[in-house]
């Protein structure tokens, strides 16, 4: 089991503009299949965290059913944003607290940090975060939420393009050796 921050950035390190959009990200083309894609990926996760911003982006932008069967906690002090049809879990506390049941949960998969920024940092800083994968797309946005706004060393595993992205691999500086 490991733990990944699987997410996607513009070149300079943005996972949202200043508005909280995604537009200049959903836009793009990547191949769910190709390199690094999100169907090969899903395969091996057997439970989620996610932050409360990234849960109200999905719930706004796809209103119909939940769109995990894998265990998933939300990082919120707000419990009342959790739709009550969704099977999902309020957490708000320790993260290696937090950790303990997504290993739990995710029975020998592996632990998806969803995101977003502060969300992972906040695992980073705990030495939770196995591997990050993250699909650069091919612009810059200035300002916005920065995909890891927290200093971590890491080293590049492996990389390929994918569509219109530069995907790549990296795990944990110290891990390597």
């Amino acid at each position: 089991m490991k733990t990944v921050y699987y997410t996607a950035s513009s070149l300079d390190g943005f996972i949202v503009d200043a508005d909280g959009s995604l537009d200049w990200l959903i836009s793009r083309d990547i191949d769910q299949d190709g390199p690094f894609g999100y169907e090969e990926f899903i395969k091996n996760i057997g439970a989620l965290a996610m932050g409360a911003t990234t849960y109200e982006w999905i719930v706004r932008n796809h209103p119909d059913e939940w769109m995990y069967d894998q265990p998933t906690w939300v990082l919120t002090h707000r419990p009342e944003i959790i739709a009550a049809e969704h099977p999902v879990q309020v957490f708000s506390g320790d993260i290696a607290e937090l950790y303990a049941k997504l290993a739990s949960a995710a029975a020998g998969k592996d632990v998806w940090v969803v995101g977003g920024g502060e969300v992972a940092a906040q695992f980073v800083a705990e030495g939770l975060i196995d591997e990050m994968i993250v699909s650069y797309a091919p612009c810059s946005l200035g300002t916005g939420a920065p995909v890891l706004p927290v200093r971590s060393e890491w080293v590049l595993a492996e990389s390929a393009a994918n569509g219109e992205f530069l995907c790549a691999r990296w795990v944990k500086a110290q891990t390597v050796g």
